[in-house]
């Protein structure tokens, strides 16, 4: 069985790459359990609760995140390198439970995985 990640490296308001990207991940747990979720760059936007997309006209998705558990999901990660250089506290509560990595960290899980989908 194929290993699967799926990084998310854009912000989730603007445009619809992280909505895109959550409904493949959800389609591909039907299919596989090596499934791995990657929240780098702007991509760790994704997993900030109480954004308000109606704002600025967008759906609010981010809750759906919380049902990855229900789906088995549970090898998630975030770039600590990426959130402190967007100003986020290392601390800071997200909406799923992801494992803080450094870049260099991130980068060794990445290549253990066969395919990498960007989002």
């Amino acid at each position: 069985m194929k290993k699967i990640a799926f990084v998310f490296t854009h912000v989730p308001h603007g445009s619809s790459g992280g909505r895109e990207g959550l409904d493949a991940v959800l389609a591909t747990s039907a299919l596989t359990e090596e499934i791995g979720l990657f929240f780098l760059s702007d991509g760790v936007f994704q997993l900030l609760p109480g954004q308000q997309p109606d704002q600025v006209l967008m759906r609010n998705y981010i809750a759906t995140f919380g049902i990855l558990a229900l789906y088995d999901i549970e090898q998630c990660f975030i770039c600590t390198d990426s959130m402190s250089e967007r100003g986020i506290n290392q601390d800071a509560v997200l909406v799923i439970n992801a494992i803080r990595l450094n870049q260099q960290q991130m980068h060794e899980h990445l290549s253990g995985y066969d395919v990498v989908l960007t989002f």
